[in-house]
């Protein structure tokens, strides 16, 4: 998709972070957007934003772990547009819990908004795609969907989730007109940390605010780098679309070493 000027993109977890910079980026190359989160206020403001660019924006509530709602939204945007070409599964939660006391309740709601919000935007937008000449569905894993990472298995479940379901997907769609990408961002400047139902780390802290100025300060990447990432991501048809210098070392070492690379990273860290 070399050009996105005249296109539909749906975007989900519009609010904030990746999804606010990827609706305002969108729109910065000629896109109509239709934008969802459960953040209303917030998600008005991101389509303050998007319409300050000059372009069209239809905005909704929609919890995207919920089925019906998100094939709702899939309806109201071909309503309004009579098409769609680009969709972004950028909805995520995360919880931080030693596995030993986490509860299902956390577990499933982790489950269900990364990674059965991902299959249900999936599957409730792929028909539109597909009548499209050139079209693309983008889904959002991450760094921990590359490698597994103490006190986060929920989250890690869920973005290898993302990964395989993406991968294959995408072997599904080779001789169509919809291209796949799979996003692994590594440390992003977004408030995924400050959201998170947070309990206690892998070594016992509960102070979540120490957790979220640790984020705050390793994060390196803003989330209008990464969006500018993905939407070159989105024009060159790449199927892996790392963000950050850390995913990429990730993604490095966790396939040179991929029976040891906890503790290669760990002696980096050390070392950093």
């Amino acid at each position: 998709m070399k050009t996105l000027n005249e296109k539909v993109a749906v975007v989900t977890g519009a609010a904030s972070g990746i999804g606010r910079a990827l609706a305002v980026g969108l729109a910065g190359e000629g896109c109509a957007l239709a934008i969802a989160d459960m953040n209303e206020e917030a998600l008005n403001e991101t389509a303050r934003m998007v319409s300050e660019q000059g372009r069209e924006v239809m905005n909704r509530i929609v919890d995207v772990s919920q089925r019906n709602e998100v094939y709702a939204f899939a309806d109201a945007v071909v309503e309004r547009y009579g098409r769609v070409d680009v969709v972004i599964n950028n909805a995520g939660v995360t919880v931080i819990e030693i596995f030993e006391d986490f509860t299902y309740d956390d577990f499933e709601w982790n489950m269900a908004i990364n990674f059965w919000g991902v299959v249900y935007g999936s599957k409730a937008f792929l028909p539109h795609l597909m009548k499209q000449p050139e079209a693309h569905l983008v889904n959002v894993s991450s760094a921990f969907g590359l490698i597994g990472f103490p006190s986060e298995t929920a989250y890690c479940a869920s973005k290898f989730g993302v990964r395989g379901f993406s991968e294959a997907l995408a072997r599904e769609l080779e001789r169509t007109s919809v291209a796949v990408s799979c996003v692994y961002p590594g440390g992003v400047k977004t408030n995924v940390v400050r959201n998170c139902r947070y309990h206690k780390d892998w070594a016992g802290r509960k102070d979540k605010d120490l957790a979220v100025k640790e984020f705050e300060r390793i994060a390196k990447t803003t989330p209008e780098q990464a969006a500018r990432v993905i939407i070159e991501g989105i024009k060159k048809k790449r199927e892996r679309i790392l963000i950050g210098g850390d995913a990429k070392v990730i993604d490095i070492i966790q396939r040179v070493f991929p029976a040891r690379y906890s503790r290669v990273l760990r002696m980096l860290f050390r070392m950093s």
